[in-house]
């Protein structure tokens, strides 16, 4: 059976983003792997472990400080959260940037909200009950 894996995406900076990920949307760092030869370090994240759930990797090419342009191709990853006013105060407190406040999604009921990570990438939050 096929599935989805994980989501690459390239950092600037793997600390903060590790942070991001794991201590204000409470996934988990699953794994690390350092690869000298190709100057480059990967960060997996996620809510479970690889065999359960797609994840993210957090890709840092060593000298890359100055950071990537995210693309119009790149829409956002979604995350499904209980509360997603709470989330965001959470986000906000730790010093993440929230772009769209929680509330419904235009024409429907769902309730959504955006964050951005430290690279600029967008993250929707979905409440799931």
């Amino acid at each position: 059976m096929s599935r989805m894996l994980h989501t690459m995406l390239r950092v600037k900076n793997l600390d903060d983003s590790v942070a991001f990920y794991t201590r204000l949307l409470g996934m988990k760092e699953l794994r690390r792997r350092e690869v000298p030869e190709g100057k480059y370090t990967l960060a997996f994240v996620g809510y479970a472990d690889e065999e359960s759930q797609a994840v993210v990797e957090l890709t840092y090419n060593w000298g890359k400080d100055a950071g990537y342009e995210v693309g119009t191709g790149f829409g956002h990853l979604a995350v499904g959260v209980p509360d997603v006013a709470a989330t965001c105060e959470s986000v906000r407190r730790g010093g993440g940037k929230v772009t769209r406040e929680a509330g419904p999604v235009k024409f429907g009921t769902t309730i959504i909200a955006f964050v951005e990570d430290p690279d600029g990438y967008k993250i929707e939050l979905v409440q799931r009950g």
